[in-house]
Protein backbone atom coordinates (compact mmCIF):
# COMPACT_ATOMS: atom_id res chain seq x y z
CA UNK A 1 0.00 0.00 0.00
CA UNK A 2 1.37 3.39 -1.00
CA UNK A 3 1.87 5.96 1.74
CA UNK A 4 0.09 9.17 0.82
CA UNK A 5 0.52 12.68 2.14
CA UNK A 6 -2.36 13.40 4.56
CA UNK A 7 -4.02 15.83 2.16
CA UNK A 8 -3.56 13.56 -0.87
CA UNK A 9 -5.48 10.71 0.79
CA UNK A 10 -8.68 12.77 0.95
CA UNK A 11 -9.47 12.98 -2.76
CA UNK A 12 -10.85 15.86 -4.79
CA UNK A 13 -12.68 17.44 -1.84
CA UNK A 14 -9.44 18.02 0.04
CA UNK A 15 -8.87 21.68 -1.06
CA UNK A 16 -12.42 22.69 -0.14
CA UNK A 17 -12.19 20.99 3.25
CA UNK A 18 -8.79 22.51 3.91
CA UNK A 19 -10.02 26.00 3.13
CA UNK A 20 -12.97 25.43 5.45
CA UNK A 21 -10.60 24.68 8.32
CA UNK A 22 -8.45 27.71 7.53
CA UNK A 23 -11.49 29.99 7.57
CA UNK A 24 -12.60 28.55 10.90
CA UNK A 25 -9.14 29.15 12.37
CA UNK A 26 -9.19 32.67 10.99
CA UNK A 27 -12.60 33.35 12.53
CA UNK A 28 -11.36 32.03 15.89
CA UNK A 29 -8.45 34.49 15.85
CA UNK A 30 -6.33 34.57 18.99
CA UNK A 31 -8.80 32.36 20.90
CA UNK A 32 -7.86 29.33 18.82
CA UNK A 33 -9.93 26.19 18.33
CA UNK A 34 -9.69 22.68 19.70
CA UNK A 35 -9.90 19.60 17.50
CA UNK A 36 -13.38 18.95 18.87
CA UNK A 37 -14.39 22.51 18.04
CA UNK A 38 -13.10 22.25 14.49
CA UNK A 39 -14.92 18.94 14.01
CA UNK A 40 -18.19 20.41 15.29
CA UNK A 41 -17.99 23.59 13.23
CA UNK A 42 -16.66 22.08 10.00
CA UNK A 43 -18.91 19.03 9.84
CA UNK A 44 -15.87 16.91 9.02
CA UNK A 45 -15.12 13.62 10.72
CA UNK A 46 -12.49 13.63 13.44
CA UNK A 47 -9.97 11.53 11.43
CA UNK A 48 -10.40 13.76 8.35
CA UNK A 49 -10.04 16.91 10.42
CA UNK A 50 -6.90 15.58 12.11
CA UNK A 51 -5.29 14.58 8.79
CA UNK A 52 -5.96 17.99 7.28
CA UNK A 53 -4.55 19.74 10.34
CA UNK A 54 -1.38 17.65 10.12
CA UNK A 55 -0.99 18.64 6.47
CA UNK A 56 -1.55 22.31 7.29
CA UNK A 57 0.99 22.20 10.11
CA UNK A 58 3.57 20.54 7.86
CA UNK A 59 3.24 23.51 5.49
CA UNK A 60 3.30 26.11 8.28
CA UNK A 61 -0.31 27.11 7.61
CA UNK A 62 -1.48 26.07 11.08
CA UNK A 63 0.13 25.60 14.48
CA UNK A 64 -0.89 23.86 17.69
CA UNK A 65 -0.16 25.23 21.12
CA UNK A 66 1.56 22.35 22.99
CA UNK A 67 0.13 23.44 26.33
CA UNK A 68 -3.52 24.08 25.44
CA UNK A 69 -3.69 21.79 22.37
CA UNK A 70 -5.56 24.56 20.56
CA UNK A 71 -5.00 25.25 16.86
CA UNK A 72 -4.22 28.63 15.29
CA UNK A 73 -3.32 30.03 11.88
CA UNK A 74 0.40 29.64 11.19
CA UNK A 75 3.20 31.94 10.15
CA UNK A 76 2.90 31.07 6.46
CA UNK A 77 -0.67 32.41 6.38
CA UNK A 78 0.57 35.69 7.84
CA UNK A 79 3.34 35.92 5.23
CA UNK A 80 0.96 35.14 2.38
CA UNK A 81 -1.40 37.79 3.69
CA UNK A 82 1.39 40.36 3.69
CA UNK A 83 2.24 39.48 0.09
CA UNK A 84 -1.43 39.74 -0.92
CA UNK A 85 -1.67 43.05 0.90
CA UNK A 86 0.90 44.52 -1.50
CA UNK A 87 -1.55 43.92 -4.33
CA UNK A 88 -4.99 44.41 -2.82
CA UNK A 89 -6.02 47.94 -1.95
CA UNK A 90 -6.42 49.03 1.59
CA UNK A 91 -3.35 47.53 3.29
CA UNK A 92 -0.97 48.91 0.70
CA UNK A 93 -2.40 52.42 0.49
CA UNK A 94 -2.96 52.89 4.24
CA UNK A 95 0.32 51.56 5.64
CA UNK A 96 2.12 54.93 5.39
CA UNK A 97 -0.76 56.63 7.18
CA UNK A 98 -0.59 54.21 10.10
CA UNK A 99 3.13 54.86 10.42
CA UNK A 100 2.70 58.64 10.32
CA UNK A 101 -0.06 58.56 12.94
CA UNK A 102 2.17 56.60 15.30
CA UNK A 103 5.10 58.96 14.70
CA UNK A 104 3.10 62.19 15.06
CA UNK A 105 1.04 61.16 18.10
CA UNK A 106 3.60 58.99 19.89
CA UNK A 107 0.81 56.47 20.50
CA UNK A 108 -0.29 53.18 18.91
CA UNK A 109 -1.93 53.47 15.49
CA UNK A 110 -3.96 50.83 13.67
CA UNK A 111 -5.57 49.88 10.39
CA UNK A 112 -8.74 47.85 10.92
CA UNK A 113 -11.04 46.41 8.23
CA UNK A 114 -14.60 45.21 8.22
CA UNK A 115 -15.13 41.48 7.67
CA UNK A 116 -18.86 40.80 7.80
CA UNK A 117 -20.01 41.57 11.32
CA UNK A 118 -16.43 41.61 12.62
CA UNK A 119 -13.67 44.19 12.44
CA UNK A 120 -10.15 42.78 12.05
CA UNK A 121 -6.93 44.57 12.95
CA UNK A 122 -4.53 44.35 10.00
CA UNK A 123 -1.70 46.61 11.15
CA UNK A 124 -0.43 47.96 14.47
CA UNK A 125 2.36 50.55 14.70
CA UNK A 126 3.63 51.75 18.09
CA UNK A 127 4.69 55.30 18.79
CA UNK A 128 7.49 56.47 21.03
CA UNK A 129 5.53 57.25 24.20
CA UNK A 130 6.73 54.72 26.82
CA UNK A 131 3.29 53.95 28.33
CA UNK A 132 1.26 51.95 25.80
CA UNK A 133 -2.09 50.28 25.43
CA UNK A 134 -1.61 46.62 24.54
CA UNK A 135 -5.24 45.57 24.12
CA UNK A 136 -5.19 45.31 20.30
CA UNK A 137 -2.72 43.70 17.93
CA UNK A 138 -2.65 42.57 14.31
CA UNK A 139 -5.01 39.65 13.79
CA UNK A 140 -7.38 40.53 16.63
CA UNK A 141 -11.04 40.86 15.77
CA UNK A 142 -14.08 42.30 17.51
CA UNK A 143 -17.75 42.64 16.70
CA UNK A 144 -18.93 45.86 15.12
CA UNK A 145 -19.35 48.45 17.87
CA UNK A 146 -16.90 46.87 20.30
CA UNK A 147 -13.93 49.23 20.58
CA UNK A 148 -12.99 52.49 18.93
CA UNK A 149 -12.43 51.08 15.44
CA UNK A 150 -15.53 48.86 15.29
CA UNK A 151 -17.58 51.73 16.75
CA UNK A 152 -16.34 54.18 14.09
CA UNK A 153 -17.29 51.75 11.32
CA UNK A 154 -20.71 51.03 12.83
CA UNK A 155 -21.35 54.75 13.30
CA UNK A 156 -20.54 55.50 9.66
CA UNK A 157 -23.04 52.95 8.33
CA UNK A 158 -26.52 54.07 7.28
CA UNK A 159 -28.59 54.48 10.42
CA UNK A 160 -31.12 51.81 9.45
CA UNK A 161 -28.34 49.30 8.79
CA UNK A 162 -26.66 50.05 12.11
CA UNK A 163 -29.93 49.76 14.04
CA UNK A 164 -30.73 46.44 12.36
CA UNK A 165 -27.28 45.17 13.31
CA UNK A 166 -27.76 46.17 16.97
CA UNK A 167 -31.16 44.49 17.09
CA UNK A 168 -29.81 41.28 15.60
CA UNK A 169 -26.63 41.15 17.68
CA UNK A 170 -27.84 42.18 21.11
CA UNK A 171 -27.12 38.75 22.57
CA UNK A 172 -23.55 38.17 21.27
CA UNK A 173 -22.60 41.75 22.15
CA UNK A 174 -23.94 41.30 25.70
CA UNK A 175 -22.18 37.95 26.11
CA UNK A 176 -18.80 39.04 24.80
CA UNK A 177 -18.79 42.64 26.05
CA UNK A 178 -21.06 42.87 29.12
CA UNK A 179 -19.91 46.38 30.07
CA UNK A 180 -20.59 47.73 26.58
CA UNK A 181 -24.26 46.85 26.00
CA UNK A 182 -25.98 49.62 28.01
CA UNK A 183 -23.56 52.26 26.68
CA UNK A 184 -23.49 51.35 22.99
CA UNK A 185 -26.56 53.32 21.78
CA UNK A 186 -25.21 56.51 23.37
CA UNK A 187 -21.70 55.91 22.03
CA UNK A 188 -23.15 55.35 18.59
CA UNK A 189 -25.02 58.67 18.71
CA UNK A 190 -21.85 60.48 19.82
CA UNK A 191 -19.87 58.89 17.00
CA UNK A 192 -22.36 60.02 14.37
CA UNK A 193 -22.39 63.55 15.75
CA UNK A 194 -18.59 63.91 15.88
CA UNK A 195 -17.65 61.96 12.78
CA UNK A 196 -15.24 59.82 14.81
CA UNK A 197 -15.49 57.45 17.76
CA UNK A 198 -14.06 57.84 21.23
CA UNK A 199 -13.80 54.80 23.50
CA UNK A 200 -13.16 55.94 27.06
CA UNK A 201 -11.86 52.68 28.46
CA UNK A 202 -15.20 50.88 28.19
CA UNK A 203 -13.76 47.49 27.28
CA UNK A 204 -10.46 47.77 29.13
CA UNK A 205 -10.23 50.36 31.94
CA UNK A 206 -7.41 52.82 31.38
CA UNK A 207 -7.12 52.02 27.66
CA UNK A 208 -8.73 54.71 25.48
CA UNK A 209 -9.18 54.75 21.74
CA UNK A 210 -10.23 57.01 18.88
CA UNK A 211 -11.06 56.04 15.29
CA UNK A 212 -12.43 57.34 12.00
CA UNK A 213 -14.02 55.30 9.21
CA UNK A 214 -12.62 55.00 5.68
CA UNK A 215 -14.95 54.97 2.64
CA UNK A 216 -14.00 53.22 -0.56
CA UNK A 217 -14.58 54.78 -3.99
CA UNK A 218 -18.10 53.32 -4.08
CA UNK A 219 -18.96 54.96 -0.77
CA UNK A 220 -18.93 51.67 1.09
CA UNK A 221 -17.43 51.72 4.60
CA UNK A 222 -14.40 49.48 4.23
CA UNK A 223 -12.08 50.17 7.14
CA UNK A 224 -10.88 52.69 9.71
CA UNK A 225 -7.76 54.27 11.11
CA UNK A 226 -7.54 54.29 14.89
CA UNK A 227 -5.38 55.31 17.82
CA UNK A 228 -5.02 53.75 21.27
CA UNK A 229 -3.35 55.18 24.34
CA UNK A 230 -3.46 55.25 28.09
CA UNK A 231 -6.21 57.43 29.57
CA UNK A 232 -4.03 60.46 30.27
CA UNK A 233 -3.10 60.71 26.57
CA UNK A 234 -6.68 61.19 25.28
CA UNK A 235 -8.09 63.91 27.48
CA UNK A 236 -10.28 66.73 26.05
CA UNK A 237 -7.36 69.14 25.60
CA UNK A 238 -5.68 66.73 23.16
CA UNK A 239 -8.80 65.36 21.44
CA UNK A 240 -9.04 68.01 18.66
CA UNK A 241 -5.40 67.48 17.69
CA UNK A 242 -5.80 63.70 17.45
CA UNK A 243 -9.07 63.99 15.56
CA UNK A 244 -7.48 66.36 13.03
CA UNK A 245 -4.57 63.98 12.46
CA UNK A 246 -6.95 61.07 11.92
CA UNK A 247 -9.09 63.11 9.53
CA UNK A 248 -6.08 64.11 7.46
CA UNK A 249 -4.84 60.55 7.06
CA UNK A 250 -8.31 59.15 6.36
CA UNK A 251 -8.75 61.76 3.64
CA UNK A 252 -5.39 60.78 2.14
CA UNK A 253 -6.24 57.05 2.17
CA UNK A 254 -9.60 57.70 0.51
CA UNK A 255 -7.92 59.79 -2.18
CA UNK A 256 -5.37 57.05 -2.84
CA UNK A 257 -8.11 54.40 -2.99
CA UNK A 258 -9.96 56.54 -5.54
CA UNK A 259 -6.86 56.56 -7.76
CA UNK A 260 -6.50 52.77 -7.68
CA UNK A 261 -6.76 51.30 -11.22
CA UNK A 262 -9.91 49.41 -12.13
CA UNK A 263 -12.93 48.70 -9.96
CA UNK A 264 -12.52 48.69 -6.20
CA UNK A 265 -11.16 45.36 -5.04
CA UNK A 266 -13.20 43.74 -2.25
CA UNK A 267 -11.39 43.33 1.04
CA UNK A 268 -10.00 39.83 1.65
CA UNK A 269 -12.84 37.71 2.98
CA UNK A 270 -15.50 40.41 2.53
CA UNK A 271 -17.21 38.38 -0.21
CA UNK A 272 -16.98 34.77 -1.22
CA UNK A 273 -18.01 34.21 -4.80
CA UNK A 274 -18.39 30.80 -6.35
CA UNK A 275 -15.92 30.13 -9.14
CA UNK A 276 -17.24 30.38 -12.66
CA UNK A 277 -18.09 27.02 -14.24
Amino acid sequence: MTDLHPAESLGAQSPIRTLRLLRLLGDAGTAGLSLAGLVAQSGLSKPTCRRLLIALMEEGMAVQDPATRLYFLGREIYLLGMVAGDRYGIHRVALDSVTRLAQRTGDAAFLQVRHGDDVVCLVREDGTFPLRSHVLKAGDRHLLGAGAGPLAILGALPEAEAEAYLAGHARPLAERYPALGPLLPGLLRETRERGYSLNRGVLFPGSWGMAMAIRGPSGRIEACLSLAAVESRMQPDREPELAALLAGEVRLVEQRLAREPGPATPLPGSTRRKPSP
